[in-house]
């Protein structure tokens, strides 16, 4: 899982690559989270967060910058499955907190993993309210993998809801270990781990 949040967190970083004027595949979709990346790109090209000593705030500030262009109720609430409808509002709102940290730490220690990695656009298919963006991720290795974006129109925006790298679903990957997890143990277990997951994260810093 830590992979496809780097591939997440690489992505976002390098869209701008492939996001060429005159583009015909692009849309809406696109143009949003290239403003949204462009913001990001100010905090990395700033010298003022390039010492060691600023990593925790230009981290904090790439967080609050790109975590705006995703959805974590609507990622954690697709991962959750048929277990979202059996929880009350104050469990269901106890667990997007625990599953937006759990996204949030992953993000956070991978921010640095930045190599020359390059990003060429595939293409955006539209359908109604959802949109799924195609690219492909191009390493220093002449490696190739693919990713997409699932968003979905909420609020006059563009938000994104899945990351799928390699054909393979983050949001169907956390949902097959939290099934796991409830199956074998407790809904209960489940939020016992993540709190743990957290304490420990804290701990480390």
């Amino acid at each position: 899982m830590k992979r496809y949040l780097t591939v997440l967190v690489i992505a976002l970083i390098l869209l701008p690559i492939w996001l060429t004027p005159g583009s015909a595949a692009g849309g809406v979709p696109t143009d949003q989270i290239k403003s949204t990346v462009d913001k990001a790109l100010v905090v990395l090209r700033d010298p003022r967060f390039k010492p060691t000593a600023k990593t925790k705030e230009r981290r904090e500030q790439l967080k609050q910058i790109l975590f705006t262009r995703f959805d974590f109720t609507e990622m954690a609430k697709r991962s959750l499955g048929a277990n979202w409808r059996r929880r009350t509002p104050k469990e269901q709102e106890e667990f997007v907190r625990l599953f937006t940290d759990l996204l949030e730490r992953a993000y956070a220690d991978t921010i640095e993993s930045y190599g020359d990695e390059k990003i060429v656009y595939v293409g955006e298919r539209l359908d109604g309210g959802y949109a799924d963006i195609s690219s492909k991720v191009l390493t220093s290795k002449g490696e190739e993998f693919s990713l997409n974006y699932r968003a979905h129109f909420v609020g006059g925006e563009w938000r994104v809801y899945d990351v799928v790298v390699e054909n393979i679903s983050m949001v169907n990957n956390y949902r097959s270990q939290f099934n796991r997890v409830i199956s074998n143990s407790s809904f209960d277990e489940l939020v016992r781990r993540l709190k743990d997951k957290a304490s420990f994260a804290t701990q480390k810093h």
